[in-house]
């Protein structure tokens, strides 16, 4: 039987690509005023933070080219960065088939403890599998409302 957890995670990452699929990169690089970051730049920390919760803390190597760590991780802010966006398709791309990565790695090892535990900024200690995976349900459900707050600025 399949764990619920995959199932969340796949029902969310299904939201957050039948959001962004079509996007042109132009839309997905503009910065609102009075924002730091993008939709593209919250698409690719949504796949970095996943890759690295859900490999990266056991010590895995992350399926990721090795710039995006530069790109996309916390407190990073486009604007500040030099480097060439990957386009809305490679995004898409490897957003599509991160979760069932994931579950094929991990579907009998849900309660195992990582090898690297982890506290939020806000002061939530993760542990094992299941935590850092549920705490990613949170964590794209968060870049998931500031992509829909950047996009609305664009269409007013």
């Amino acid at each position: 039987m399949r764990a619920y957890l995959f199932e969340h995670l796949e029902f969310v990452r299904a939201q957050t690509l039948n959001f962004v699929r079509d996007l042109p990169d132009d839309i997905a690089e503009w910065i609102p005023s009075g924002m730091n970051n993008h939709v593209k730049w919250n698409m690719g920390h949504v796949l970095f933070i996943t890759e690295r919760f859900a490999f990266g803390v056991n010590g895995e190597t992350m399926a990721l080219p090795v710039e995006y760590t530069e790109l996309f991780r916390s407190g990073s802010k486009p604007k500040e960065i030099s480097e060439a966006w990957p386009s809305m398709h490679e995004l898409v791309e490897l957003l599509e088939g991160q979760v069932h990565r994931i579950e094929h790695r991990y579907n009998a090892r849900l309660h195992d403890t990582v090898l690297s535990p982890y506290t939020t900024s806000k002061g939530l200690k993760l542990t094992r599998v299941e935590e850092f995976l549920s705490f990613c349900l949170y964590h794209e459900g968060m870049h998931f409302d500031k992509m829909k707050s950047i996009l609305s600025q664009n269409i007013q």
